[in-house]
């Protein structure tokens, strides 16, 4: 069964690594896309390079992440990505507040200070009409591109930078992992039996993504890890008891070696820049009304794109998350 919230990394650099460590990924690679590739002689010798290439790439991505960026109600107006992102520093402090995986961990650590997560945001450009000053002149209905930043989510919050540092490692080895399912998933087929295991494969991604797995969104909360950890239980129950074709797994072992040797392709950052005014619309390099704003910006082969930025914050200044029926009795006032 799929140990989903094991930890596999450590404090590793880049090509040094513990034997553990390279093990525990192979047999992490076949669990979290399809157990019974263990059937097929040599499937660790077949995975052990594409996935020491995988975690030296994981270790890159994350440790190339800057040190974490105050987010206080005292540094917001200084820094632009902060005040592109959130409309306020009230904005942002109740953004914060508001997120369920950053409530649970409030609620198992009273007692921290500063914690530290990723933010992750989703962005997006729109075209607008806009008015715009042209030397003494308003235009008006003038063609602009304004860009605004939703879904904004905490991941892996923990009092130690180096600890979300080490989650956010396994978290990118296991969205390389869940790619790989994915792809595997659309392999298209005609031997009997192959839909049946496409769609139990396909129950699993979703479970997978819903637990957290990744930089999917998991949706409102952590999930329960008992009855996660159950329902994977019965996912791979069902997988065992469906004829285990040869080819078929040989096909998966092969994309899935074949996606870990290429993981820099299919799961990377980048920098992104924009240059917004105040409003967040997108100006010319002329215009002095804007700011020059760099974002690392997450991305995968198949199309998914997240704002990312390292955020430290004090507890104390968070305000609680309303229940329903205080949020209901405010906006109805």
């Amino acid at each position: 069964m799929l140990k989903l919230f094991q930890s596999i990394f450590g404090g590793e650099s880049q090509g040094r690594y513990p034997e553990s460590l390279v093990e525990m990924a192979i047999e992490r690679a076949v669990d979290g896309t399809d157990p019974r590739m263990r059937a097929m002689p040599g499937y660790r010798k077949q995975l052990r390079a594409p996935v020491l290439h995988a975690i030296d790439h994981v270790v890159t991505l994350v440790d190339s992440l800057p040190a974490p960026l105050a987010a206080d109600r005292g540094t917001y107006s200084g820094d632009a990505r902060l005040r592109a992102l959130f409309a306020s520093a009230d904005r942002m402090l109740e953004v914060f507040g508001n997120d369920s995986v950053l409530n649970e961990f409030r609620a198992a650590a009273k007692d921290a200070g500063r914690i530290n997560a990723l933010l992750l945001a989703e962005r997006v450009e729109k075209n607008v009409l806009g008015v715009e000053l042209s030397g003494d002149m308003l235009r008006r209905d003038v063609a602009q591109v304004a860009v605004s930043f939703r879904g904004h989510r905490l991941v892996d919050p923990t009092t130690s930078a180096d600890e979300t540092r080490r989650l956010l490692k396994r978290r990118a080895f296991d969205h390389l992992l869940s790619l790989a399912l994915a792809r595997i998933i659309d392999v298209k087929g005609e031997r009997a039996g192959l839909n049946q295991q496409r769609d139990v494969l396909k129950h699993k991604l979703n479970a997978l993504q819903h637990g957290g797995w990744g930089f999917d969104d998991a949706g409102e909360g952590t999930p329960d890890p008992g009855a996660l950890q159950g329902e994977l239980a019965d996912i791979e129950a069902q997988l065992a008891g469906l004829h285990a074709d040869a080819d078929a797994l040989r096909a998966h072992l092969h994309i899935t070696a074949e996606l870990l040797a290429d993981a820099e392709r299919q799961f990377w950052g980048e920098v992104i820049e924009l240059r917004l005014d105040r409003m967040n619309i997108q100006r010319e390099e002329a215009d002095t009304s804007a700011q020059l704003i760099r974002f690392q910006e997450l991305r995968n082969a198949r199309g998914r794109r997240l704002v990312m930025l390292f955020l430290s914050m004090t507890l104390d200044e968070l305000p609680r998350r309303e229940d329903f029926f205080t949020a209901a009795e405010r906006y109805t006032r």
